[in-house]
């Protein structure tokens, strides 16, 4: 079913509001705030829980078997929320819709709408339009969204950062990656478009700009003679209010002189990279499907140093992918070693239905992926402790964002090599400070993954 008019049109009374809940990365958490954006300006009002809104969003992740999991289980928990209050409308988008599309109504007959990756901007039209559905609606078959305009946006994030989607879509061939099947190619917003977004973000109180896409580094290649990363940082850079623009999910095969001169050369952007490397073995890297080699990884990391000598550096890797070796492994754990990264993510190879990876032979057992990703994570653990303990006794600028969750008598924030909600926070055991401000904090004790410190008076 992919219409507004299948089923009777019944006036719906009750209130409008709405629960929202978004799983998955950052970049599904754009799509949340579009849907968010579109509800209220048609004149929704967003509900503190489950029990005090007529209408109940998940926005879904199926990027790994387990995402999907993850998804379903929330699902299955809103809808528990349907059976005292028969009125209640469930509504399930994202990328587990666009995957799973057609078994979904059958499966789940618990949803009244299930809306797919290209059709979500038009939640507020399909509500209106199908107030009260008497079996499922599927909705998954729109043309590519390009976010080409402006979209309006209801914030899901704390004040003081904000993340601004630069692309969607992904043009690589990844052989273990579902992500070009549910999202289609790589498609760059236009430059004004993002800068007209950056501008109302800044003007609403965002201090903080994460650029977020399949491969930020990506970034202009689909569209011939438009601009690329470089000029699109230095475009931002111009914008008043902004003080930190941070780079997530690069791809290791672009980094350029331009990129690094420009990192280097304007101090609004954080001198943090982000690039998902995945493997250290070249083996292992030709089979994923990567499109570089160690040697590769390993000159793009020292021309990162020589342009920004004290860069952050995140990255994710990959354990027990079909025909890893000890062999193989031990490359991945030297590599580690050698370039010594702020930040790392160890996953554990997961078989998606559907990608070139999933016909691969001999996968590693789970038993000794789990074995691999322990040694990694023991490691970067070592790596990171070193990195902590030598910024004790040294003052910082922090990003401050609220009141700590633990207590109401600490502030938390993050330094300029922290990313929001991935890497650790600094917690302010003294001093005041309004959320969105960057204050100098003088570090006075080091946790395994997060630091403690005092705001020093100015």
């Amino acid at each position: 079913m992919n219409s507004e008019t299948t089923t009777p049109r019944t006036e719906d009374r009750r209130p409008k509001t709405i629960f929202p809940i978004s799983l998955g990365c950052p970049k599904n958490l754009v799509d949340t705030e579009i849907m968010l954006g579109h509800l209220t300006q048609n004149g929704w009002e967003v509900a503190a829980s489950p029990e005090a809104a007529s209408l109940l969003l998940v926005n879904t992740c199926a990027f790994i078997a387990s995402a999907s999991q993850e998804a379903v289980d929330t699902i299955l928990e809103m809808a528990r929320y349907k059976e005292n209050d028969p009125g209640k409308r469930l509504a399930v988008a994202g990328c587990l819709v666009q995957r799973f599309g057609a078994e979904l109504p059958s499966q789940l007959p618990e949803v009244d709408y299930f809306i797919g990756v290209n059709d979500f901007p038009r939640l507020p039209r399909i509500v209106q339009a199908l107030p009260i559905p008497e079996k499922p609606c599927l909705f998954q078959d729109a043309p590519f969204f390009d976010y080409a305009g402006v979209q309006p946006r209801y914030p899901a994030t704390p004040r003081a950062f904000a993340y601004l989607k630069i692309a969607e879509g992904c043009s690589h061939r990844c052989t273990y990656c579902t992500i070009p099947a549910i999202r289609g190619p790589l498609r760059s917003r236009p430059l004004a478009t993002l800068l007209a977004e950056a501008e109302a973000l800044a003007a609403s109180g965002v201090k903080e700009i994460n650029l977020v896409a399949q491969d930020t580094t990506a970034y202009g290649l689909d569209r011939q003679g438009s601009p690329g990363l470089p000029e699109l940082l230095r475009e931002l850079c111009q914008i008043q209010g902004i003080e930190w623009i941070r780079i997530l999910y690069g791809h290791p095969a672009r980094i350029t002189p331009e990129l690094l001169e420009t990192m280097a050369g304007h101090p609004q952007i954080c001198p943090y990279l982000d690039l998902p490397i995945q493997h250290g073995h070249d083996a292992m890297l030709r089979r994923m499907g990567r499109g570089y080699t160690r040697k590769d990884i390993l000159a793009a990391y020292r021309l990162i140093r020589e342009f920004i000598p004290h860069a952050a550096l995140r990255t994710t890797v990959m354990v027990g992918f079909p025909g890893e070796t000890e062999e193989h492994f031990a490359a991945l754990f030297d590599l580690i070693r050698e370039v010594r990264f702020e930040h790392l993510g160890v996953f554990l190879y997961s078989p998606e239905e559907g990608t070139p990876a999933a016909r691969f032979p001999t996968p590693a057992p789970r038993r000794v992926a789990r074995k691999r990703a322990g040694l990694l994570k023991t490691l970067q653990a070592r790596i990171v402790k070193e990195r902590l303990k030598s910024l004790k006794g040294t003052t910082q600028p922090v990003l401050v964002e609220g009141v700590s969750a633990e207590s109401d008598y600490l502030l938390t924030g993050r330094l300029i090599t922290q990313a929001p909600e991935i890497d650790g926070q600094v917690y302010i055991t003294r001093g005041e400070a309004r959320i969105g401000e960057i204050q100098p904090v003088l570090i006075k004790r080091a946790l395994p993954y997060d630091l403690v410190g005092v705001i020093i008076d100015q």
